[in-house]
C-alpha cells in the first residue's frame, strides 16, 4: 500500500485531545448549564429581596420610569425604619430564644428515644419507631385546636413559653426517625464491648455513641432549629401581643396597615431574618450532607 492510501494515524495524545474537546460541550449542557440555572432560581429571591430592600417608595411603585430589577438610588430608610420604627430586634430575640429552646428539648428527647428503639430493641419497637414517625406527618393546622385548649388551661397563652413547649410535638418525631437511621450506621459491636467491659447504657450513650453520632445530631438540630425558626401557624395562634411575635408572624402583621404593604421593610425583616438560618446552614452543611447519607444507606 502506498503512503498516499494508508489512513492518517492519529497519536494518544491527539486522541485525547478530540475527546476532550467533544466531552467539554455535553458536560456544559449536562453540568454547567443545570447548575447554573439552579443556582439564578435559588439565588434570586434573596436578589429580590435585597435591591427591594434598598429602593425607595417612588422606585418601588414607578416600573415605567425604573427597571424592577435594578437599584437607582439606594437608601437604608426601609431598614432605618424596621429596626427603630418597630420592634424587630425583640422579635428577632425571642424567634432565636423559642427556636434554640426547643431544638435542645428536640434533641434530648429525641437522642433518648432513637437510642431505645435501635439498641434496647424491646418487643415491638419497631412499631414504636413507625408510630413516631407517623406523628410527624399529622398537619400542624389539625393539632394546634387541641394544643391551643391546653395552653390556655395551663396560662401559657401570649407566652414565648406556649411555643416552646408545642414545637417539641412536631420536632421530636422527625429528629426520632432521622437518629434512629443514624443510629443503625454505628456498630453494635462496639457497645457490646463496653458492656463486657462493665459500663452502663449511660456511659455508653454518652461516651460512644454520642460522639460517633455528632453528624447526625448536627443534622437534626439544623432540622429543628429551621423548622422552629420558620413556623407561622401556632406563633400565630399562641401570640397576641406584638411585642412577643416571633419574626415569620410579626413581619406579615405588623408591616401591613390595611391595604398598604410596607414593601421596603417586609423585604428588609424577611432577609435580615434568614440570615441566621444560612449562617447555621454554611457552617455546618458538610456534616449534614454526611449524615443524610449515612441514615438513607440503611
Amino acid at each position: 500500500m502506498s503512503d498516499a492510501a494508508r489512513p492518517p494515524v492519529t497519536t494518544v495524545a491527539e486522541r485525547s485531545d478530540v475527546i476532550a474537546w467533544e466531552s467539554i460541550p455535553r458536560r456544559v449542557v449536562t453540568v454547567y448549564v443545570p447548575l447554573i440555572c439552579f443556582v439564578i432560581i435559588l439565588l434570586f429571591p434573596f436578589y429580590w429581596m435585597t435591591i427591594t430592600m434598598l429602593k425607595s417608595n417612588e422606585e418601588l411603585l414607578n416600573y415605567k420610569d425604573y427597571n424592577p430589577l435594578l437599584v437607582y438610588s439606594p437608601t437604608l430608610a426601609n431598614i432605618y425604619k424596621l429596626l427603630f420604627e418597630t420592634d424587630y430586634p425583640r422579635w428577632l430575640t425571642t424567634t432565636m430564644t423559642v427556636s434554640v429552646v426547643s431544638t435542645f428539648i428536640s434533641l434530648f428527647a429525641s437522642v433518648l428515644a432513637a437510642y431505645a428503639i435501635q439498641r434496647l430493641r424491646f418487643k415491638g419497637s419497631q412499631w414504636v419507631g413507625l408510630a413516631i414517625y407517623l406523628a410527624y406527618l399529622v398537619p400542624p393546622s389539625i393539632l394546634f385546636i387541641p394544643l391551643s385548649t391546653m395552653v390556655f388551661k395551663l396560662g401559657l397563652f401570649d407566652s414565648p413559653m406556649a411555643l416552646i413547649l408545642t414545637y417539641p410535638t412536631f420536632l421530636i418525631p422527625f429528629c426520632t426517625w432521622l437518629l434512629i437511621g443514624y443510629f443503625k450506621s454505628i456498630p453494635y459491636e462496639l457497645e457490646e464491648c463496653a458492656l463486657i467491659d462493665g459500663a452502663s447504657r449511660l456511659q455508653i450513650l454518652w461516651k460512644i455513641t454520642l460522639p460517633l453520632a455528632v453528624p447526625g445530631l448536627i443534622s437534626a438540630g439544623i432540622f429543628a432549629f429551621t423548622l422552629s425558626w420558620n413556623e407561622f401557624i401556632y406563633a400565630l395562634t399562641f401570640i397576641q401581643s406584638s411585642e412577643k411575635k416571633t419574626v415569620p408572624v410579626a413581619v406579615l402583621t405588623q408591616l401591613v396597615e390595611g391595604d398598604i404593604y410596607h414593601w421596603g421593610s417586609l423585604m428588609a425583616g424577611a432577609l435580615l431574618g434568614s440570615v441566621p438560618v444560612a449562617i447555621v446552614y454554611s457552617f455546618f452543611v458538610e456534616y449534614y450532607v454526611s449524615s443524610l447519607t449515612g441514615a438513607i444507606k440503611e
